[in-house]
């Protein structure tokens, strides 16, 4: 991999692991319908832009029911959850549960109907990850946390099926018009519920440049990179930043926020990181000279695909779910 890949790579782990923390910071000045609005309409007025210089709306005609089941399974879901989990929740048990996206993709690839054979790696991964879920959430975890961890595992879920829609019913479409589609759509739901759950006393600066941040930088300006860091490494490779976004979340949790890295999140939070990797593994085959799949980037900003969003072998063949891993997750 280049220097400009490893620099790309560094880039987006890092800012795909800071939006815990600024959701943390958010949540404590503004409801999480709010949140979601704010990051989604802001991501959204930079991305449409760019959006209509690769055709506009007009390349989405056909696809209007999967993209709406792909926002809502992407961003409409697992942002209001994340967001209403971190009220409780640190930022870093955050990062680190929604890291079991693999974990989960590998048991819907076996629901969806795929029969291919799993790799015992990847069985020992789905073992591993839901070990350090285990820990992560069990008599160590402080009470009233029972609610907030489902629904940080119910937006890793979504994460794990919204490729499945992007694989089969949303090939063909460039990916930042999928995204900006994706982020509008979120913001004229989540309008309304705002709107009539007011009235909303203005937040104070840390809070309004959290969501700032989050919806130019861990948002627009993320998918513009995450798309760059697929041409310049590889669909493959660029899910690595999916383990990187965890280390980022603890990290800054520890040192902004003053979080407790205590014993259980270390080593819970390994098992999660290495399990979710052992799960997502893909050893190449043989008959495989090239095997090329296209991320979809969860939680960042709305979800896209690659400029192709179907999976493919060097023979043109779509490849199986099994072989999906699911991909990146950053919050």
């Amino acid at each position: 991999m280049t220097r400009r890949g490893w620099l790309l790579l560094g880039v987006m782990g890092f800012i795909w692991g800071v939006p815990y923390l600024l959701i943390k910071v958010a949540v404590a000045e503004v409801s999480p319908p709010t949140l979601v609005l704010a990051r989604t309409a802001i991501g959204a007025v930079v991305l449409v832009p760019f959006a209509a210089r690769q055709g506009g709306l007009g390349v989405l005609s056909g696809h209007w029911r999967a993209l709406l089941a792909f926002a809502a399974l992407e961003i409409i879901g697992p942002w209001v959850l994340l967001s209403n989990a971190e009220v409780t929740l640190a930022s870093s048990t955050t990062g680190l549960l929604v890291a079991t996206v693999p974990v989960f993709a590998v048991a819907l690839g076996r629901l969806v109907g795929d029969r291919h054979p799993v790799a015992p790696v990847r069985w020992f991964g789905l073992v591993v990850g839901l070990a350090g879920v285990a820990l992560l959430t069990g008599p160590g975890s402080s009470p009233g946390h029972t609610w907030p961890i489902v629904q940080v595992l119910l937006a890793a879920l979504g994460y794990a099926i919204a490729p499945i829609i992007a694989d089969r019913a949303l090939q063909g479409v460039p990916p930042v018009t999928l995204t900006a589609a994706c982020l509008t759509v979120a913001a004229l739901a989540y309008l309304p519920v705002v709107a009539l759950t007011g009235p909303h006393p203005m937040p104070g600066a840390r809070a309004l440049a959290s969501l700032v941040v989050l919806g130019v930088v861990c948002t627009a300006l993320a998918f513009v990179l995450f798309f760059t860091l697929i041409t310049e490494v590889g669909a493959a490779r660029s899910t690595l930043v999916a383990y990187l976004n965890p280390l980022v979340a603890v990290t800054l949790g520890a040192l902004v926020l003053s979080e407790p890295v205590t014993a259980a999140l270390a080593v819970g939070g390994a098992l999660v990181v290495g399990g979710s990797a052992a799960a997502s593994s893909r050893p190449r085959r043989p008959t495989d000279a090239v095997i090329d799949i296209p991320p979809t980037a969860h939680g960042s900003g709305g979800g896209s695909s690659g400029a192709d969003s179907s999976p493919r072998h060097s023979t043109g063949e779509p490849a199986t779910m099994a072989e999906h891993p699911g991909t990146p997750s950053p919050g």
